[in-house]
C-alpha cells in the first residue's frame, strides 16, 4: 500500500481492479481547508488519461510490474513476436500493444516489455536509436537561413523532421521518446 502523500511519478497502483501509472502529481495545501493530492493517472492497458485528487491519507495498493528485455524478431503481417533473451520464449503482441513502439524497432533489436500479472501491456523501443532514411526531398544548397526541416521516412516506416542537409540512404540518430533527429551517424 502507498499512500497518496507519497506518490510519485512513474509509481503504479491499482485502483477499482484497473492499473493506473502516475504521470504528474501536485500536493495542494489551499488556505482554507485540507491538503489535497491532484494527479493524472493513465491507464496501463487502454493509454487513457484520468485526473483524480485524494487526500494526503488515501491509500492505494501498489501494482507490481515486472519488466523484460526482449527481442524483437519478426511480423506475420496480424502479430509481432518477441523472444526472451533468458529462456528464448517468444511471446505475439498485437498491432495496439505495440503501435507507439514499433515504428523505431528492427528486426533483431532489443526492447523492454511490461507485463502485469503476466499479461504484456506496453512495448518501449530504445531511448536512442539509429535508421536509415529511405525517403526524403533533397535539401538545396543555400536553403539553410531559416534552419528548416523536412520530412524523412526512415527504414521502419516512421516519419520524422529532419535537417535539409539530409539525404536519403544517410543513418541517423532519433530520440523515440520525443521523435526528434538527433545527428547523421
Amino acid at each position: 500500500m502507498i499512500s497518496a502523500g507519497d506518490f510519485r511519478k512513474g509509481i503504479t497502483v491499482e485502483m477499482d481492479n484497473v492499473v493506473f501509472t502516475i504521470v504528474d502529481f501536485q500536493h495542494v495545501k489551499p488556505g482554507k481547508g485540507a491538503a489535497f493530492v491532484r494527479t493524472k493517472l493513465k491507464n496501463i492497458m487502454t493509454g487513457g488519461v484520468l485526473e483524480k485528487t485524494f487526500s494526503p491519507t488515501d491509500k492505494l495498493p501498489r501494482a507490481h510490474v515486472e519488466t523484460k528485455e526482449m527481442q524483437y524478431l519478426y511480423n506475420d503481417g496480424e502479430l509481432y513476436y518477441f523472444m526472451d533473451m533468458e529462456t528464448y520464449e517468444q511471446i505475439p503482441l498485437n498491432h495496439s500493444q505495440v503501435e507507439e513502439a514499433i515504428q523505431y524497432v528492427k528486426e533483431n533489436s532489443n526492447v523492454i516489455i511490461k507485463f502485469f500479472k503476466g499479461a504484456a501491456f506496453s512495448v518501449e523501443p530504445p531511448n536512442f536509436v539509429e535508421l536509415e532514411v529511405t525517403q526524403t526531398e533533397p535539401g538545396f544548397k543555400g536553403d539553410t537561413a531559416t534552419g528548416g526541416t523536412k520530412p524523412a521516412t526512415l527504414e521502419t516506416g516512421a516519419v520524422i523532421q529532419v535537417p535539409l542537409f539530409i539525404n536519403i540512404g544517410d543513418h541517423i540518430r532519433v530520440d523515440t521518446r520525443t521523435d526528434e533527429y538527433m545527428e547523421r551517424v
